[in-house]
């Protein structure tokens, strides 16, 4: 029998992922350990609704971090929504202590929808937390 081991000192990090929108923002959970994401109910409240409910999520999970993915045009220049994913990603940070990584979410939404999405923001979550969690050493 195989048993995985841990080197001694590893903790298993959580994290919530964020697919950013003006609209809706996508919500994906997951740790270091399985390196997989799990789709969160979609947040469709704007303003300070939206935090409310950002919040009561990282009350829930206790993540160690968050994800937020950052849209780019296709040759990596920047648009309008960087700059908006990126004012959101400081106000995570501003407003809950934690660290907040930023990750490109080019094509997620694509991606989420070729694969048959439901819920294409929570799917574009997911796809932008897993890229992440595969980057982590």
């Amino acid at each position: 029998m195989s048993v995985a081991v841990r080197p001694v000192g590893h903790k298993i990090r959580t994290f919530l992922a964020f697919d950013f929108g003006l609209k809706r923002c996508g919500v994906a959970s997951g740790n270091s350990l399985t390196r997989s994401a799990t789709a969160q109910a979609t947040i469709s409240a704007q303003g300070s609704g939206r935090f409310d409910e950002i919040g009561q999520r990282i009350h829930t999970w206790q993540p160690d971090a968050l994800v937020v993915g950052v849209p780019f045009h296709p040759d990596g220049s920047s648009h309008e929504n960087t700059v908006r994913a990126r004012r959101f990603a400081n106000r995570l940070r501003g407003r809950y202590d934690l660290v907040v990584h930023e990750v490109d979410e080019r094509y997620t939404t694509t991606q989420a929808l070729s694969e048959g999405a439901r819920d294409a923001d929570a799917a574009s979550a997911c796809i932008i937390l897993e890229q992440f969690l595969r980057s982590l050493p």
